[in-house]
């Protein structure tokens, strides 16, 4: 009996060759799309989950005011760890390390290859603590001494050219002006893509404080990491508690509330305005499982609606077989296996083009995405499957079935009214959705564009910039100096850190005699920076090139002078620091964050010897300029290869997620208006089969041909306008509230939505245009005698 089920369900797929295609297409591909987003979002929310220890592992963060509220931050003092393990019984480890962004610049030489790689400094227990294998080495001996290092295998393999017999090695490292050198106590495995921290080596903490003459006080906070694994039981609310007293006690501070957050949530949970947690990169998240949804709703929706009207047609069947001695129950399983059958292998379909489409979809996410089946996942889909093919043959199954044969075969059974408005409701519902996806593309390229060409106050085109490695710090004057006498370099500076920055350097300044904190970006720089980056001077004046001299010196933008309450401030000395400082100039303000914030509190600080090299090259002259500087480079710091990068591609980085979010936005629109369409354009033909006789009768009598593409494209055309009315007020509210996540951003009007609105109108005409062309262009003669 089952196999007489799937031999009559695979020939009426055959017989109705229109249909089944158009339902193939639109499910297959909504299910493709909606698995790779599923995909996406496991990879998120398995960041940092992989760790042994991870319901134990936390990150000490800390609460603080500062002139605009206040500002929670991950900074805390380079003796915390030791101390908390010492005096908190609730702590069983205690790590500390320096920010894993502090150092992407640093130069590891062996036997005179020297390779650039990004690591960090940290506490003994680093490997105890977190799940990151040695493949040699001891790890609870490899930091212990200052001189030790410990390599990732990639590291190993670009140094040495192998893994093995590599413990006991030489080398040395540098960044900037700090060098020293170290033996390898170890090699750790690769840390995986699902690990937000990302190094090629680790280096002992005990080295930096060494090197950098840090004490033991807990005040003020410095801005390093300290993460703790909590012993079993500990009631995290109440360590909290406790914690912030000790510190209040200890440092005297009592504005100061410390806390502990679960490490595996700071990647996604990682935002904090005014000491409250506002999500992060959740956001995206739940903004991609949202189109998601979206898509599979439309593709789910386009699948019942085309197996709905589809239905229809089969009456007489109904009739014949029941006549014939057919149980209700037998056409039951019959329809909804068929629905069943239908949906199963559009899944299949979709597995194969996501094993097609994996490659591009990582590129596009920046991802390292593997088709592996979990049992969530396998579970979701099949449900997602199922559900929709049973849904979808839900109708011809409970109510074609309980025709009475007789009606049927007199034809006295017909479409109901309420058929009608089932089908019509779901057209409603996936077209309005289409339009919230459309406008949400159009109002994203916009605002990426927006920021793509606004002023940002400095000039970031044709400016090159590279770390300085070898003896170019310890001579950078002279080598500075080199590169401004060469064809096609404007100017050149150096500066320490990159041009863009978070504003997290609470700094005090007294104010009438009374200490107040505002949060500074430093912006420390060389001689000649302001004119490298194109920074205006609103007042007084810049440097004067006498290191003594400018040491005492500052310079202030808008929003420092405006944030300290300053009139006139050129020529005012203030406590700043601690320090007794003059305020020689004021520069404009420019965003050295994304337009995400608006500017921030800036003071310029003269450094001639910062690590950053940067440069103003001649517009036309980038590729000869940049060969030229490569060969002097070569012969200045042999072995060392410079590398070097643009400023306004560093500034197109600080949008990457959105870029993401606007290419995958743009697909998913894409393709909601494609099956859209395809639904509509199975309809189209649905209604021209059905309607056959009459447009035969019609044409007889005289009806021309644009006549009847209005009869027929009426019905299916109200429904869609109706979806545009709904979806656009709704795409209205959600854009305007992605756009208040920016400081600076585009203005929002009815001409957006119009665009999307006509847009969309437009090709859903054309797509049923096609269809009823060829039904009022049928010759009326077949049309009649097919009757």
């Amino acid at each position: 009996m089952f196999v007489n089920y799937l031999l009559i369900a695979w020939r009426n797929l055959l017989k109705h060759r229109l249909f089944t295609l158009l339902n193939l297409i639109g499910l297959s591909t909504g299910l493709a799309s909606t698995l790779l987003i599923c995909l996406w979002i496991r990879d998120e929310w398995r960041m940092d989950r992989f760790h042994e220890k991870g319901d134990r592992l936390y990150t000490v963060m800390e609460t603080k005011p500062h002139a605009n509220g206040l500002l929670t931050t991950i900074e805390s003092p380079a003796q915390l760890a030791a101390v908390l393990k010492q005096e908190m019984p609730e702590v069983e480890q205690a790590v500390v390390s320096t920010p894993a962004n502090w150092f992407p610049g640093f130069t590891m030489t062996a036997a005179d290859k020297h390779v650039k790689s990004r690591g960090l400094f940290a506490g003994g227990d680093f490997f105890d603590l977190f799940s990151y294998p040695l493949l040699a080495g001891d790890k609870k001996q490899v930091l212990a001494d200052n001189n030790n290092v410990v390599i990732s295998e990639r590291m190993a393999m670009r140094l040495f050219g192998t893994i093995d017999n590599v413990v006991g090695r030489q080398l040395e490292w540098q960044i900037d002006v700090f060098k020293g050198p170290a033996v390898v106590a170890g090699v750790f495995k690769d840390m995986p893509g699902i690990s937000s921290l990302q190094a090629d080596f680790i280096l002992p903490f005990g080295a930096f404080k060494s090197l950098m003459r840090i004490g033991d006080n807990l005040d003020p906070v410095g801005p390093f990491v300290t993460w703790l694994l909590l012993k079993e039981g500990t009631q995290v609310a109440a360590f909290n508690d406790k914690l912030t007293r000790f510190m209040q006690e200890r440092t005297g501070n009592k504005a100061r509330i410390s806390f502990v957050a679960p490490y595996a949530d700071n990647y996604l949970y990682g935002t904090y305005e005014n000491g409250r947690q506002a999500g992060g990169r959740i956001a995206y998240v739940k903004l991609f499982g949202l189109i998601a949804l979206f898509i599979v709703l439309i593709a789910a929706v386009n699948f019942m609606n085309l197996s709905t009207a589809r239905a229809g047609i089969r009456m007489k069947e109904v009739g014949v077989r029941k006549t014939l001695g057919a149980s209700r129950w037998s056409l039951m399983q019959q329809y909804l296996g068929e629905s069943l059958l239908l949906a199963i292998i559009a899944l299949l379909l979709a597995v194969f083009l996501v094993w097609i489409l994996l490659t591009p979809f990582n590129v596009i996410t920046g991802k390292q995405l593997q088709l592996e089946w979990s049992w969530s996942l396998t579970m979701l889909f099949t449900g997602i499957t199922a559900l929709t093919g049973l849904l979808a043959g839900s109708y011809p199954a409970f109510v074609l079935s309980a025709f009475k044969p007789v009606q049927v075969l007199k034809g006295k059974v017909m479409n109901s009214v309420s058929d009608l408005w089932a089908r019509k409701g779901l057209v409603v519902f996936q077209f309005g959705l289409s339009i919230v996806l459309i406008v949400a593309v159009i109002v994203v390229q916009k605002q990426l564009a927006y920021i793509q060409h606004r002023n940002l106050g400095y000039q970031k085109d044709h400016v090159v910039y590279f770390m300085a490695e070898g003896k170019v710090p310890e001579h950078m004057d002279a080598f500075l100096e080199a590169l401004r006498q060469m064809p096609g370099v404007v100017t050149a500076s150096s500066m320490v850190g990159h041009v863009f920055g978070e504003a997290g350097q609470p700094i005090s300044w007294e104010r009438q005699g009374r200490s107040e904190n505002i949060l500074f970006r430093p912006f420390q720089m060389g001689e000649g920076m302001l004119e490298t980056l194109g920074i205006q001077l609103k007042e007084g004046s810049g440097f004067s090139g006498n290191y003594a001299a400018d040491s005492t010196r500052i310079i202030l933008n808008e929003a420092a002078v405006a944030a300290m309450g300053l009139d006139n401030p050129v020529g005012k000395t203030i406590l700043f620091a601690g320090l007794r400082r003059e305020i020689v100039g004021v520069v404009k303000d420019f965003n050295f964050q994304s337009l995400h914030s608006p500017v921030q509190p800036l003071f310029c600080q003269i450094e001639p010897r910062g690590g950053t090299v940067m440069l103003k090259i001649r517009g036309g002259m980038e590729q000869e300029v940049l060969k030229r500087i490569e060969t002097f480079y070569q012969s200045y710091n042999p072995g060392y290869i410079l590398e070097s990068h643009f400023l306004d591609e560093d500034y197109q980085a600080l949008y990457v997620a959105e870029k993401r979010v606007a290419r995958l936005a743009g697909y998913a629109a894409s393709l909601a208006i494609l099956i859209s369409c395809l639904g509509v354009f199975g309809l189209a033909a649905f209604t021209a089969e059905t309607r056959r006789r009459e447009i035969g009768v019609r044409k007889v009598l005289g009806a021309g041909t644009g006549q009847l593409m209005l009869l027929l494209s009426k019905d299916l055309l109200r429904p869609v306008g109706l979806a545009i009315s709904i979806g656009l007020p709704l795409a209205w509210v959600i854009m305007h509230r992605w756009l208040d996540n920016f400081a600076y951003r585009i203005s929002f009007g009815w001409e957006i939505l119009a665009l999307a609105g006509v847009a969309t109108f437009v090709v859903t005409f054309l797509t049923v245009s096609v269809q009823t062309a060829r039904a009022a262009l049928r010759n009326p003669v077949e049309a009649l005698k097919a009757e």
